[in-house]
């Protein structure tokens, strides 16, 4: 029939257009677009928007510790015992109660007498739950007395430098202090986009967030363009947003491990608005292995949660991440026991006692009581350590770190020697990890001189992890060979943004074209906190200095700074900071009034009344004013270092504000112990020599003569092309020269005593030591005697 055939000649081509029809349409979906910025302006919408297709999810999350990072203070919520249960410590009695449906508590309040307060909310859910009251001006502050979940008991999680006393009212560590203060200290990691919203012109906050507790979008983002893109009815999720969240799936780790390190690392933040993703150094500067945080072998010492201490591991170096041990929402562990290691490592080759050495099914035969052992915080949390390491006792006899071994074997013959000798006799005299990393920290930490050799060799190992290398340059900074210099300027090239902003830190170029040359090209890094200490470290250049670009660069990278120093507007160190800026950049005026804010802020903090009187000094202030603050600061300092004996840089500003004070010898004394910690800082040793000098001066005690002339030879041994030393030395002789010949016209008078001076000028004449115009000092003796040690120091 021809109108059957025509048709049937017809088919092919209706099929072809149709297919073609469906191609277009298909194409034209794939097109469709979200615009380019819709993941930025993303909004939170709230997790009852997520239930309705993440049921599964959302199931697993209850009850988690993300669920229960903090809630109001409910029935539900509630563990502790408030059945008019009584907690005495130091003194201090504290009551909880009920007040109807409220939670109560009477306690010791910020001006030293007891109050009722309420109980406005609860911090988390075992092996701990703390409690939080809140105040008129919008802090929220949290007790240290806490509930023992396990116990079933209250008790009192004490700092860890402060384990029994009792703290006064005023200190900032009591629990109405700026320590246990919940908008600035704990808030970001434990809601949903919390804004803290300080008003410094009133010291109020205003503190919002999303969703009180740990909740999808925290750690996925905001879900606005994700429920957008759901809603489609499209074939493809958007070509350039893919599904509208964080890609924490992808084959690289990083954006995974970089979103939970927002809140599981010791870190500052330096930008708002981090989004989940590979984007963690753009918004905040992770620690790395300082001394007092970490052992010298890298194994957790202070709080400084996980991801530092993971970065070490060779989980991280094989690109293992969080959620391969660790289920995303209800946060438990995927598999119990030796089981979760199994995944990756042969139970027939590492979970036999062949292997462990131990019997089965014993602490001993655990692959984390080995490789990731406990240490205790807050009292009653043991929390392990992720760098996932070999046991190292040989390495505890040597430096004193310790080992997993000895947390479980203690009996007193059960010491590191012992269980070092087990491990070589099952393992033999090597590790895998040999040379291990740990001799060159320690020898670093303690200024040793075979520190430089040995910190470049772990440097130059491929195998080094990246923060194992910013330690190591920043430890450099203690060194000025061949060997340290080489290591810097190679950091500023690293691959790894946490090396490069270390050898930022560590470089130290001598001369404005030095200065330029080094960090004007680091103010174009990529990532921002490295730019950010460029720019700082080029804060104090004159303008002219730069290129016209340069210029514009460093202009960016300190507005990016101030920026960084207003999230933290509520704590004196910001206020620090943006005065150590304004007197870099010669705005004295600006400086002296960030001083002064931070003195009002933190009025029991060393530091601020010391600078402003170096302001003060230079720009005529009143010298009462100017003393009255160095004897107010002192004492602060003699604080800080009983607290941080092991610190240098505190001795170092104990003696620098006794020298002011006139008190010679106890600056001596201070200058010392800074020399003893720190036998490499150039600057301690002149410190140390010149108040010996002024000793020597005022009391004619040869003692002290034959004191600075050893200082002098270590001085000179630690630069022997600055001409400081033997100028020192010739005034010294000059004024042995005076000294003796005053005692042989004056043999009945003896030596000069302390409160004698040995020229004619007058000691409570003496300015303030600056920083910006410290008073001019050489070799000749006769202009000796006008400056301070602070004053030459400087010079």
């Amino acid at each position: 029939m021809p109108g059957q055939t025509s048709l049937l000649r017809r088919w092919p081509i209706l099929v072809v257009v149709l297919l073609l029809l469906i191609g277009a349409g298909v194409w034209a979906d794939w097109r469709r677009a979200a615009p380019p910025d819709a993941l930025a302006k993303a909004t939170f919408v709230g997790r009852q928007s997520c239930v309705e297709c993440h049921q599964a999810e959302h199931d697993d999350w209850l009850g988690s510790h993300h669920d229960r990072a903090m809630e109001l203070a409910t029935d539900e919520a509630v563990l502790g015992d408030f059945t008019d249960a009584v907690y005495e410590r130091r003194g201090v009695t504290t009551r909880f109660f009920r007040d109807g449906d409220r939670y109560m508590v009477n306690t010791e309040g910020p001006d030293g007498e007891n109050h009722d307060y309420e109980i406005k909310y609860t911090f988390g859910l075992t092996p701990l739950q703390q409690y939080m009251v809140e105040f008129p001006d919008g802090r929220v502050q949290v007790l240290r007395v806490s509930w023992d979940t396990l116990k079933k008991e209250w008790f009192y999680v004490y700092p860890p430098d402060v384990t029994d006393e009792r703290l006064p009212p005023d200190d900032p560590l009591h629990w109405t202090g700026v320590a246990q203060n919940w908008n600035t200290t704990c808030a970001e990691c434990h809601s949903t986009n919390l804004q803290k919203n300080y008003d410094l012109a009133t010291d109020t906050y205003h503190t919002t967030y999303d969703e009180i507790d740990v909740s999808c979008e925290e750690c996925h983002g905001p879900g606005s363009l994700h429920i957008e893109l759901a809603g489609r009815n499209s074939l493809f999720w958007d070509r350039t947003h893919g599904y509208g969240l964080a890609k924490l799936k992808s084959l690289d780790s990083e954006p995974q491990i970089q979103t939970c390190a927002k809140c599981h690392s010791r870190r500052l933040e330096v930008h708002a608005g981090f989004r989940p993703g590979p984007n963690f150094m753009n918004h905040y500067e992770p620690t790395p292995l300082y001394e007092g945080l970490y052992h010298a072998d890298g194994q957790i010492q202070d709080e400084v949660y996980v991801y530092g201490s993971f970065l070490q591991s060779k989980m991280h170096a094989k690109n293992v991440r969080c959620t391969d041990c660790h289920n995303p929402h209800s946060l438990k562990l995927k598999f119990d026991g030796n089981a979760l290691c199994a995944q990756c490592h042969v139970p027939a080759q590492y979970d036999t006692p062949a292997h462990h050495h131990h019997k089965s099914d014993t602490p001993g035969a655990s692959c984390v009581e080995c490789h990731m052992p406990e240490t205790i915080y807050m009292v009653v949390d043991p929390r392990r350590d992720h760098s996932i390491r070999i046991p190292r006792p040989d390495l505890s006899v040597e430096l004193g770190t310790p080992n997993a071994c000895n947390k479980c074997h203690t009996e007193p013959f059960e010491n590191a020697q012992w269980a070092a000798d087990a491990v070589e006799k099952w393992y033999g005299p090597t590790r895998r990890d040999d040379p291990h990393w740990a001799h060159a920290m320690a020898a670093g930490r303690a200024g040793q001189p075979e520190g430089e050799e040995l910190l470049k060799a772990v440097y130059d190992r491929e195998t080094t992890p990246a923060i194992v290398k910013a330690t190591a340059v920043e430890l450099m900074t203690q060194y000025n060979g061949l060997q340290a210099e080489v290591v810097r300027q190679r950091a500023l090239k690293d691959f790894d943004p946490l090396v490069r902003l270390s050898g930022v830190r560590a470089s130290n170029p001598e001369g404005v074209a030095g200065m330029v040359e080094t960090f004007a090209p680091m103010l174009t890094d990529p990532v921002r906190s490295v730019r950010i200490e460029a720019a700082r470290r080029l804060a104090p250049l004159p303008d002219d200095a730069f290129t016209s670009q340069q210029f514009i660069d460093r202009k960016a990278g300190l507005e990016e700074y101030r920026q960084e120093q207003n999230l933290h507007i509520e704590r004196a160190a910001a206020h620090n900071n943006l005065a150590e800026l304004a007197r870099a950049q010669g705005d004295l005026t600006t400086a002296a009034k960030e001083y002064r804010i931070a003195m009002r802020l933190e009025p029991y903090l060393a530091g601020p009344r010391r600078y402003l009187a170096e302001v003060l000094s230079n720009t005529g202030g009143d010298p009462a004013d100017i003393q009255r603050l160095y004897t107010e600061e002192t004492p602060l300092l003699e604080r800080d270092t009983k607290l941080a004996p092991t610190n240098a840089s505190l001795w170092y500003e104990l003696g620098r504000s006794r020298v002011v004070t006139g008190d010679y010898s106890g600056a001596t004394d201070a200058f010392y112990q800074a020399c003893e910690l720190a036998p490499n800082e150039y600057r301690f040793r002149l410190m140390m020599s010149l108040a010996l000098e002024r000793l020597y001066q005022t009391t004619g005690d040869p003692r002290r003569f034959d004191e600075a002339v050893a200082s002098l030879r270590k001085l000179e041994a630690l630069n022997r092309e600055s001409p400081d030393a033997k100028g020192i030395l010739q005034r010294m002789i000059q004024a042995r020269r005076a000294i003796e010949a005053a005692t042989r016209e004056q043999p009945d008078r003896g030596q000069p005593s302390r409160d004698q001076p040995t020229d004619d000028r007058d000691d409570t004449a003496e300015q303030a030591p600056t920083d910006e115009q410290p008073p001019p000092a050489t070799d000749a003796p006769s202009q000796t005697t006008d400056a301070t040690p602070d004053a030459e120091a400087d010079r």
